[in-house]
């Protein structure tokens, strides 16, 4: 299983060679693919600004994907990610952290082109 962040997302959209050769990859494997709220989010509203042809092609992939829910045990991973990282003095994001702690809390690896998720203990993460 594997979790998309939205750089990936965006990245498959903007036709990037890298994220599409991966998504091949993955539908070859027939591998259960996921979004999680906090990653559509972003890759929306960057959608939204762009106009409405990207908006409902944006829609199209998320719609095409599993969705990861953000629940209580997702908050108590999130606020323990936090914690240490804030305690290391390398803090994320909250959109971040939110995917991170979605991505471990469901087991799932964090495909992403953004190194510095590397940091979360407990991620399994997947450059391209």
């Amino acid at each position: 299983m594997v979790n998309f962040d939205s750089s990936f997302l965006v990245d498959f959209l903007r036709g990037r060679p890298a994220a599409v050769e991966r998504l091949k990859r993955l539908e070859a494997r027939r591998e259960t693919k996921y979004v999680c709220p906090p990653a559509a989010t972003e890759v929306l509203i960057g959608a939204a600004l762009a106009g409405d042809s990207e908006l409902a092609r944006t829609e199209a992939l998320l719609a095409s994907v599993n969705w990861l829910p953000f629940d209580p045990e997702s908050c108590r991973v999130a606020a323990r990610i936090g914690r240490d990282l804030i305690e290391a003095g390398e803090p994320l994001g909250i959109a971040d952290l939110f995917i991170a702690a979605i991505t471990v809390r469901h087991g799932d690896r964090l495909l992403t082109r953004d190194r510095g998720f590397t940091r979360v203990k407990g991620l399994a993460v997947e450059t391209y």
